[in-house]
C-alpha cells in the first residue's frame, strides 16, 4: 500500500515543483504567479508530508484527491509557462485573463483543503475532533462521510470504530447507493476486522452493516472473496451471542440476496453450527449433531433398558408407541409405491411433545445420551459400568455441555431468544432450493427443534422456523431421496413437524402469519402421507371457506391439490376424503364468487376431484359438472393451456356418469 502511494504522489510533487520554479521564471504577470507561487509551494509540501505519512494514508480518497490535485497543477503550470519570456511576438500575442489566475488560485486553494483533509483523516484516531468535509466533497459529501467513517474503522481505537461502524450501519440503511459506495470505497475489508477484533457493540454493528451490504449478488460476491465465511463460521463458534445473533441475520440477508453462497457458508460448517444454536436449551441433547430416526429409536430402547430407574415412566409412552412405529419400517409397501412410506402401518403414535408424560422425551434422550457417554469412559477408565448411574447423576450436565455451549447459560433470556429467531432464519434462507443443506438440516435434530420451537417458542422464533419448514419441504417435494429419508412418516422428528403444523392449521386463525407457511408445509408432504393419515385434509378444507382471506383460501386449494392430483399416489383416498369432508360445496362458491387469484386453483382441484371420483353422489348434487362448464367459457381459466386440459377432461369423466342439469347420477 505505502509503495502504491508513494507512485501516486511522485507526478504531482514534481509538478508542484515545476510551478514554483517556472513561477520565478515569469516575465508578466509576476504578482499573480508568485501567488500561485506561494500555494504549489505549500501544496508541495503537504504532498511531501502524505508521502512520509505513506503507510497511514486511507488508499480510495487518496487516489481520489492526488489525481484531482495532479489535474489542477498541471493546469496551473502550463499557466505560469505561459508568463515566461519568449521573445516580444510571443508575448504580444499570449492574451490571459485575468479571471484565469483567480480561478487557478482558488482551485489550489481547494486542492490544499483536500490533502490537508487526507493528512487529517488518514491521522485522525477517531475522536470527537469534527473533521469537517474536504472541498472534494461539495459535489457529494456521503462520498467524503463514507471515507472518514473507513478511515477510522482503519486506524482508529476499537470504541471509535464500534461508532463508525454504526454510522456505516445508518448510512446503508437509508440508501441502497450508499451502502454500494462503502463497498467500492474499501469498507468491507475493515468492518470484516472489527467483526473478528472488536468489542461486543462494535462486533454487532459491523456484522450487521455487512447484512445490510450484501443487498445484491455483486455486493455478496465481494464479501465472499473478502472472507466473509471463514469471519462469521469463527464467530458463530466462539462469540458472544449477541454478536453471533447479529451474523447469524447477516447470513441469512446474505443467502437470501446471492443463492450461491448457501453452499460456501456449509463448507464453512455453519450449517451445523446454526443447528447447534437452534438446539440450545430446545432439546435436551445437545452433544451430537446427528440424531436420525434410527438413532432415536435406539436411545428410547436403551432407555427402557437401563438398569437407572427411567423405564418404569416412558416405556408405554414410548415402547408402545415409537418402538412398534420403529419396527413397521422394515415392513413392505402394500401398494408397492416408492412415494408412499409403509401404508401398511397403521398404529397411531402419540405426539412427543403432547402430554405431560410424553413431554419427557427429551430427558430420556439426554439420560441416555449422557449414559452412553459416560459408560465409555468409564470403561476406558477401568470402571464398573453398572455403576454409571450413579456417574450419570453428577456429571451429565458436564458431558452435555460441548465446547460450543460453553457460557451460553448465563444470556439472558431476551439474547437466547434473538439467537434461536435469527438461527431459524438463516436455516430458512440457507434451505432455499438447495437439496444439499436441507439433507444436513434434517440429518441433525432440527426438525426436532423446529417442532418444539413452534408449539413454545416467541412469535418471531415461530415465524422463522414454520418460514425453514416450508423451504425444506418444498425441496423434499423434488427430492424423492431427502422426502423418504427426512420425512418417514415413523419417524419421531417429522411426526412432531406434522403434528405441530396441523395444530396451527386447526385454530385457523387467517390473521396469523404462521399459516399460510404451514399449509404449504403440509402441501409440500402430500406425498409422504398414508391413506390412513386423512386428519390434515378437514383443516385444509375448512380454510375454503370464502369469508376467509383469499389468499388463505388460496394456498388451502393449493395445498389440496398436491394430495388430489394423479402424482400423488393415493389420490383416490384423498378426493374421498375431500368429498367426505365437504370441499365441493367450498370449491363451487370460490369458483363463482371467490377473488381472482384464487378461482384458478379452486377450478384446477375441482377438476382434479372430478376426474378421480366421478360417480360421487356429493359432486352430482353441486352440480359440478355444471361449473366446470362455466369455467371452461371464462376467458381467464381458458387462456392457461393446463387448466384448460383439466377442464375438458374432467367434464369427459363426469359426463359418463352424470347428467347436465340433473342433480342424480345415471343407473
Amino acid at each position: 500500500m505505502a509503495d502504491i502511494v508513494k507512485q501516486i504522489l511522485a507526478k504531482p510533487i514534481q509538478l508542484a515543483d515545476h510551478v514554483v520554479k517556472s513561477a520565478d521564471e515569469a516575465s508578466f504577470f509576476k504578482s499573480d504567479c508568485t501567488e500561485l507561487k506561494s500555494k504549489a509551494e505549500k501544496l508541495a509540501a503537504l504532498l511531501r508530508q502524505a508521502a512520509r505519512a505513506s503507510n497511514e494514508l486511507y488508499e480510495r480518497p487518496t487516489r481520489r484527491i492526488i489525481d484531482d490535485t495532479e489535474q489542477v497543477l498541471d493546469k496551473a503550470y502550463g499557466l505560469v509557462q505561459k508568463c515566461r519570456a519568449h521573445g516580444l511576438v510571443k508575448r504580444v500575442f499570449t492574451i490571459i485573463p485575468a479571471a484565469a489566475f483567480r480561478k487557478m488560485s482558488a482551485q489550489l486553494e481547494n486542492s490544499i483543503g483536500d490533502v490537508s483533509w487526507l493528512l487529517r483523516v488518514s491521522a485522525s484516531d477517531g475522536g470527537d475532533e469534527y473533521l469537517g468535509l474536504p472541498p472534494i466533497a461539495a459535489n457529494e459529501p456521503i462520498l467524503c462521510l463514507i471515507w472518514e467513517q473507513i478511515a477510522i474503522l482503519s486506524t482508529g481505537k476499537l470504541e471509535d470504530r464500534a461508532d463508525a461502524a454504526a454510522s456505516l450501519v445508518s448510512l446503508a440503511r437509508d440508501n441502497e447507493r450508499y451502502g454500494k459506495l462503502i463497498i467500492e470505497e474499501g469498507g468491507v475489508a475493515p468492518l470484516l476486522r472489527l467483526v473478528k477484533e472488536g468489542k461486543v457493540e462494535g462486533q454487532e454493528n459491523a456484522a450487521r452493516a455487512i447484512g445490510l451490504l450484501g443487498r445484491d449478488r455483486e455486493s455478496v460476491e465481494q464479501m465472499i472473496h473478502a472472507g466473509v465465511c471463514q469471519v462469521f463460521s469463527k464467530i458463530l463458534k466462539d462469540g458472544p451471542m449477541k454478536v453471533q445473533a447479529v451474523v447469524a441475520w447477516a447470513v441469512s440477508e446474505l443467502a437470501a440476496h446471492h443463492s450461491p453462497c448457501q453452499d460456501l457458508f456449509a463448507q464453512h460448517n455453519i450449517i451445523r453450527l446454526l443447528v447447534s444454536h437452534l438446539a440450545f436449551e430446545t432439546i435436551q441433547e445437545h452433544s451430537k449433531y446427528s440424531v436420525t430416526s434410527k438413532s432415536l429409536h435406539a436411545i428410547v430402547v436403551a432407555t427402557n433398558k437401563s438398569p437407572n430407574g427411567y423405564s418404569n415412566g416412558y416405556s408405554d409412552g414410548y415402547s408402545n408407541g415409537y418402538s412398534n412405529g420403529y419396527h413397521n419400517l422394515s415392513k413392505p409397501s402394500l401398494n408397492g409405491n416408492s412415494e408412499v412410506d409403509d401404508p401398511m402401518s397403521h398404529g397411531k403414535t402419540q405426539h412427543p411433545l403432547g402430554n405431560k408424560e410424553t413431554h419427557q422425551m427429551h430427558k430420556v434422550v439426554s439420560t441416555t445420551m449422557a449414559v452412553n457417554n459416560q459408560s465409555k469412559l468409564q470403561q476406558s477408565n477401568g470402571i464398573n459400568p453398572t455403576n454409571q448411574a450413579k456417574h450419570v447423576r453428577t456429571n451429565s450436565s458436564h458431558s452435555l455441555s460441548g465446547a460450543i455451549t460453553k457460557g451460553r447459560e448465563n444470556e439472558d433470556p431476551e439474547t437466547k431468544a434473538y439467537m434461536k429467531a435469527m438461527a431459524a432464519r438463516a436455516l430458512w434462507h440457507l434451505a432455499k432450493r438447495n437439496s444439499p443443506i436441507c439433507r444436513s438440516i434434517t440429518e441433525s435434530r432440527a426438525l426436532l427443534c423446529f417442532a418444539v420451537l413452534l408449539e413454545k417458542g416467541p412469535d418471531d422464533v415461530k415465524y422463522n422456523s414454520a418460514m425453514a419448514l416450508m423451504e425444506i419441504t418444498a425441496v423434499a417435494e423434488k427430492d424423492p431421496d431427502l422426502r423418504r429419508s427426512a420425512f418417514k412418516p415413523n419417524s419421531p422428528a417429522c411426526k412432531s413437524v406434522v403434528d405441530q403444523v396441523l395444530n396451527i392449521i386447526e385454530k385457523a386463525d387467517s390473521r396469523s402469519e404462521l399459516l399460510i407457511p404451514c399449509m404449504k408445509s403440509v402441501g409440500n408432504l402430500a406425498r409422504t402421507f398414508r391413506a390412513t393419515e386423512t386428519r390434515m385434509i378437514s383443516p385444509l378444507v375448512r380454510l375454503l371457506v370464502d369469508e376467509r382471506e383469499a389468499e388463505v383460501s388460496r394456498e388451502a386449494c393449493i395445498a389440496l391439490t398436491k394430495f388430489a392430483c394423479n402424482e400423488n399416489y393415493l389420490h383416490l383416498d384423498h378426493c374421498k376424503a375431500i368429498i367426505d369432508a365437504g370441499g365441493a360445496k367450498h370449491l363451487i362458491q370460490l369458483a363463482y364468487f371467490g377473488e381472482q387469484i384464487v378461482q384458478s386453483p379452486s377450478v384446477t382441484l375441482l377438476c382434479y376431484i372430478a376426474m378421480n371420483v366421478p360417480d360421487s353422489e356429493q359432486l352430482a348434487e353441486a352440480k359440478v359438472l355444471t361449473v366446470l362448464e362455466w369455467g371452461s367459457k371464462q376467458p381467464l381459466l381458458a387462456q392457461d393451456g393446463a387448466i384448460e386440459a383439466l377442464l375438458q377432461e374432467a367434464k369427459s369423466r363426469l359426463e359418463l356418469y352424470q347428467s347436465r342439469g340433473d342433480s342424480r347420477r345415471f343407473p
